[in-house]
C-alpha cells in the first residue's frame, strides 16, 4: 500500500543516488519506516541487508536481496529507472530532508486522526508532545554558541605557524596565502602557453612530497603526459627530451631519471583522463580517497574548466558554467578541502596593449568571479615581449581573495623542465 502524502520522487532519488553511489547507504540517514510506498520500503529494506552483509549495494546484490519479491517491485527494469531519476547525487541530503518532511506530515495525519476521534484532554497533551517530536526527526543538533566560540578560542590559542593550508613551494604565495586552504574554490587561468598546467602540477608535486593526497583531473591531456612533465619538474630532464627518450636522454638524464621514477612512485597521487568527465565523475573519485586516506592533507586539481561535461539542460553556456563551479564551491566545502580549478582566458587579451589578464577575461567571468576564494592569473612578459628584461618569470597575479590581500608575485619559471622556483633560487640553476 502507498500513502497519498508520500514524495515518491524523492523517495526514487535516494534509492537512485546509492545505487549510483553505494557508499551513500552509510551516510543515509532513512529508516524504513520514513519510505511511504511500499516497494520502496522493500527495496531499502533488501539495501540495509546487502550493505550489513558487507557487500557492495547494486543491481545484482539487491535483486538476489529481494527474491521472490522482485517482481512486485518492478524487478530489474524498475530498479535500473531509478539512477535516471537522479541529476546529481551531490543533493542526496536534499532528497532525505523531502522525504522526512513527507515522514512528518504521514505522522502529523495519523496524531491528527487520533485526536479528531478522541479529543480527551490526555490526547491533547499526547498529541501536542508526538507533534514536537517529529518536528525534530532528521535534524541535527546546531552546535551551541559556547561550542562555536570554544572552537574559535582553540584556533587562537594554538599555535600552526606561518601556514595554516597546504604548503604550495613558493615562499612569497604561502605569505601571501597561508598556504592553500581547506574548502576554497581557487581559479587559475591564463592564456595558452602561460604555464598554468606546469603552475598546477608544481603544487601537486609539493602537496603529494608532503605526504600529501593529490586527485588531478585532466579533461586534455593523458596521464602519460602529465607523468612525463612531472618526472620532468622532479629529475630536471628537458621536456622536449619525450619525443624520443631512447634517443635523446644522456647519461645525466637517465640517472635523474631513475631517480625521479624512485621519488614519483611513493607519491600519493591519482591522475584521472578520461575525457568528458562529469561532476559526478569527480565527486565519486574524491570522495572515495577521502574515504581510502583518512587525516591526510587532500588536494585536487581540474585541468579545465571550459571541459567540464555539463549534465543537464541549460539556456545559457554562462548558467552552465555557473553550475559547474557552485557544484565544485560546495565540494570544497563538504570535504574540506581545497579544489584548484584551472580556466582558459577569451582572446580579448591578445587585443590589448598590456595583455596583463582581468577578471573580465575570463570566460563566462560572472558565476566564476563570486563562486571563487581566490583567482590567480599567469603572465609571462617575455612570451608576448621578446626584448623583455622579464625572462623566465612568471606574473602570479593574485586578482580575488576572499581572506587576504591581492597583489602581483613574481616567480621563476624553468619552462625546459615546467619547474616554477623563487627567485632566490635563481643562482641554483647556474
Amino acid at each position: 500500500m502507498n500513502d497519498m502524502l508520500a514524495n515518491i520522487e524523492a523517495e526514487q532519488a535516494v534509492l537512485g543516488s546509492i545505487l549510483l553511489e553505494p557508499d551513500l547507504i552509510q551516510e543515509c540517514q532513512m529508516s524504513i519506516e520514513h519510505f511511504g510506498t511500499t516497494s520502496h520500503k522493500q527495496i531499502f529494506r533488501a539495501m540495509r541487508e546487502v550493505d550489513s552483509n558487507g557487500n557492495e549495494v547494486d543491481f545484482v546484490t539487491v535483486l538476489a536481496e529481494l527474491g521472490d519479491a522482485a517482481e512486485q517491485v518492478g524487478g530489474l527494469t524498475y530498479l535500473t529507472q531509478l539512477p535516471e531519476s537522479v541529476p546529481s547525487t551531490a543533493t542526496f541530503h536534499h532528497y532525505e530532508q523531502l522525504m522526512l518532511e513527507a515522514y512528518r506530515l504521514r505522522e502529523a495525519r495519523k496524531i491528527a486522526n487520533v485526536l479528531a476521534q478522541e479529543p480527551t484532554e490526555e490526547n491533547i497533551t499526547k498529541a501536542y508532545n508526538d507533534l514536537a517530536s517529529i518536528q525534530e526527526i532528521g535534524i541535527k543538533p546546531q552546535r551551541t554558541k559556547m561550542d562555536l566560540l570554544m572552537e574559535i578560542y582553540e584556533d587562537v590559542s594554538t599555535p600552526k605557524g606561518d601556514l595554516t593550508g597546504i604548503n604550495t613551494g613558493l615562499s612569497e604565495l604561502n605569505e601571501m596565502t597561508g598556504g592553500l586552504q581547506n574548502g576554497d574554490l581557487i581559479i587559475v587561468a591564463a592564456r595558452p602557453s602561460m604555464g598554468k598546467t606546469a603552475f598546477a602540477l608544481n603544487l601537486a608535486i609539493h602537496n603529494s612530497h608532503k605526504g600529501g593526497v593529490t586527485e588531478i583531473f585532466s579533461l586534455e591531456m593523458s596521464d602519460k603526459q602529465l607523468a612525463n612533465r612531472m618526472l620532468s619538474a622532479i629529475g630536471r630532464i628537458e621536456g622536449s627530451k619525450w619525443r624520443n627518450p631512447h634517443k635523446k636522454f644522456t647519461d645525466t638524464d637517465h640517472e635523474n631519471f631513475h631517480k625521479a621514477m624512485g621519488i614519483y612512485s611513493n607519491y600519493n597521487m591519482n591522475i584521472y583522463d578520461k575525457p568528458g568527465q562529469t561532476l559526478f565523475d569527480i565527486r565519486v573519485a574524491v570522495k572515495k580517497s577521502r574515504k581510502d586516506n583518512p587525516g591526510k592533507q587532500q588536494l585536487v586539481i581540474i585541468d579545465y574548466l571550459q571541459l567540464i561535461k555539463v549534465v543537464g539542460k541549460f539556456d545559457r553556456h554562462d548558467l552552465a558554467i555557473g553550475h559547474i563551479t557552485r557544484e565544485l564551491k560546495s565540494m570544497a566545502r563538504e570535504f574540506n578541502i581545497p579544489i584548484i580549478l584551472l580556466s582558459q582566458l577569451s582572446r580579448s587579451v591578445e587585443q590589448r596593449q598590456d595583455k596583463r589578464p582581468m577578471m573580465s577575461d575570463i570566460r563566462d567571468s560572472g558565476s566564476v568571479e563570486q563562486d571563487a576564494d581566490l583567482i590567480a592569473f599567469l603572465y609571462r612578459d617575455d612570451y608576448y615581449n621578446k626584448k623583455s628584461e622579464a625572462k623566465n618569470i612568471v606574473e602570479v597575479i593574485v586578482a580575488k581573495h576572499r581572506n587576504g590581500p591581492t597583489g602581483t608575485l613574481e616567480f621563476l619559471f624553468v619552462k625546459e623542465f615546467g619547474q616554477f622556483l623563487d627567485l632566490s633560487r635563481q643562482m641554483e640553476l647556474v
